[in-house]
């Protein structure tokens, strides 16, 4: 296995640096863009209701306007769709042209698309909701460039004790913007509610939705440019990993400038000793290889596949909280609100999950990651998700039953929280620490995407799916589905199967990203469990 003298210097010393004003200055910087990413993804489930009646009511109508379901799917679609695709390139890109110079796009790309989602114009309902997709999409591209970025800046920048908290620091701010969705969406819409009052739908139903609703969702979105626009600056000012300049860039001079300047120290840049670590096999291997395939394609499967089953449930539950605070009677009828006092409902109840279970589960995970290990904590966090969701569906009669609605929210928050404090952070943590320096964006971007398609078979399937099996109980527009409570069975099922597949993926507690990806290897074989092994295969062993 590698050893820390095989290492460059440069590398051995970020390896062991204490724990200093970069690392998080570093963790802002990174963590910013995850607060943007969170608060442009979640914001617009709680403002789809609104859109609904103010594009699509039919005042003659028992019930006021919602969203036609292939609309719907598409407004909350999309941007994952966008998403996908910016990850997969990014992440490619940030490994050809390396992490710095590809970050200032991704924010430039959130900021203008944020902005433009704000003030999507058309003469129809259709054209509003056809340009608000169209920059929804965009800006999805850049939030998915965020991904392999974030994460690969803050492994390369982290020493070896303390990466995984770091890591999952940047991620722990998806909570905060996710929270802060909620309350924006809070005061906004109770601002506006106060300045315009409006009767209920089923009092007036034309009177219930001000002509000032409008700029409620407007505003929500367009504040989403507002903390990328800040970090932009300090985007800018961060020097290239040191990781991505020796191993890629091979150039040990320039490596051991930038960190001598953020560590503060004298290191010695030994541009032969690099040579001969770029040139040697196990350096010099492509991602379509046979030789990456067999050091490293079980622990892309593995990260690939975890993300994939963990966004199945993670998204279909947050996307659609404010249908099951719903159906479990926590939000009162639509037609018994006006629109602005639907808004506040919504994200009131969004904002106290977000508060009780979403935030507390990322810091758990900070604070206990090089402790106890991803690889525990992942398997834990499916375990419990999978508990938690049986939990839900077996006595679902008993939770939609009046009086009982509390315990459905607490078993609700514990199932975030274990989904935070889990697989949610680890699948997100590890794609960043067990890959080469030449490949790790790029695999990184991979696993991610395939989260994210996890994400669209969550959002749009769930979206089918937990409609109530009486058609005349559906929702107006879609099919019958299968209801919330089986609905609940087949995500417990996903998580269980998410909990096998953790089985592929290696810790990467404590270890060197160079020892892990096994780029400081010596040629040497080993032999264990009776057969001979390179260095960079004994992970898996």
């Amino acid at each position: 296995m590698a050893r820390g003298g095989d290492n460059l210097q440069v590398l051995s010393a970020l390896d062991v640096a204490k724990t200093q004003w970069y690392h998080f200055t570093a963790i802002i910087v990174a963590g910013m863009g995850f607060f943007t990413d969170a608060y442009d993804l979640f914001c617009i489930s709680l403002v789809t209701k609104l859109l609904g009646r103010i594009y699509y009511t039919d005042t003659t109508s028992a019930d006021p306007g919602s969203l036609p379901p292939n609309v719907a799917a598409a407004v909350n679609g999309v941007a994952f769709c966008g998403t996908l695709a910016g990850q997969l390139f990014f992440g490619w890109l940030g490994d050809k042209l390396g992490r710095k110079s590809v970050y200032g796009m991704t924010l430039m790309l959130m900021v203008l698309c944020s902005i433009a989602c704000g003030l999507s114009f058309g003469h129809t309902p259709t054209g509003v909701m056809a340009t608000l997709c169209f920059f929804r999409f965009w800006l999805g591209f850049g939030i998915g460039g965020d991904y392999p970025l974030s994460a690969t800046i803050m492994s390369e920048y982290a020493n070896k004790k303390t990466r995984g908290a770091f890591i999952a620091a940047v991620f722990a701010m998806q909570g905060f913007g996710i929270l802060a969705g909620g309350i924006v969406t809070l005061i906004i819409s109770a601002a506006f509610r106060a300045g315009y009052p409006a009767p209920a739908y089923q009092d007036n139903a034309a009177a219930s939705t001000v002509p000032q609703a409008d700029f409620v969702w407007r505003i929500i979105v367009m504040l989403g440019a507002v903390p990328a626009l800040l970090t932009y600056y300090w985007r800018m000012k961060m020097p290239e990993t040191a990781r991505y300049t020796a191993l890629v860039a091979k150039n040990a001079k320039q490596a051991a400038a930038d960190m001598s300047k953020v560590l503060q120290t004298e290191i010695v840049d030994e541009q032969e000793k690099l040579d001969v670590m770029v040139t040697s096999e196990s350096n010099s291997f492509g991602l379509f290889s046979r030789e990456f395939a067999r050091r490293h394609g079980l622990h892309l499967l593995g990260t690939a596949t975890t993300w994939f089953l963990l966004d199945i449930a993670f998204y279909s539950q947050n996307l659609f909280q404010k249908d099951i605070f719903t159906s479990i009677n926590w939000i009162p009828k639509a037609r018994t609100m006006s629109a602005l006092e639907e808004v506040f409902r919504i994200s009131r109840a969004q904002t106290l999950i977000a508060l009780c279970g979403t935030v507390p589960g990322y810091w758990f995970t900070v604070a206990l990651i090089d402790i106890i290990g991803r690889f525990a904590i992942q398997l834990m966090g499916f375990f419990m998700m999978t508990v938690f969701m049986l939990g839900l569906a077996i006595p679902y009669h008993h939770w939609t039953t009046p009086g009982n609605h509390i315990g459905f929210v607490v078993m609700y928050a514990f199932t975030f929280f274990f989904a935070n404090f889990g697989p949610n952070s680890t699948t997100f943590i590890v794609p960043a620490e067990i890959f080469p320096a030449r490949l790790r964006s790029t695999c990184h971007g991979i696993s991610a995407a395939s989260g994210k398609a996890g994400a669209i078979i969550g959002a749009f399937g769930f979206l089918y799916a937990a409609q109530n099996q009486d058609k005349s109980k559906a929702d107006h527009g879609y099919p019958a589905g299968i209801g919330v409570r089986n609905s609940l069975f087949v995500l417990a099922g996903v998580n269980m199967l998410g909990f096998i597949l953790t089985f592929l993926v290696p810790e990467s507690k404590g270890k060197s990203l160079e020892e892990m990806s096994g780029e400081a290897d010596d040629g040497e074989e080993e032999v264990v469990a009776g057969r001979a092994v390179r260095p960079s295969e004994t992970q898996m062993v």
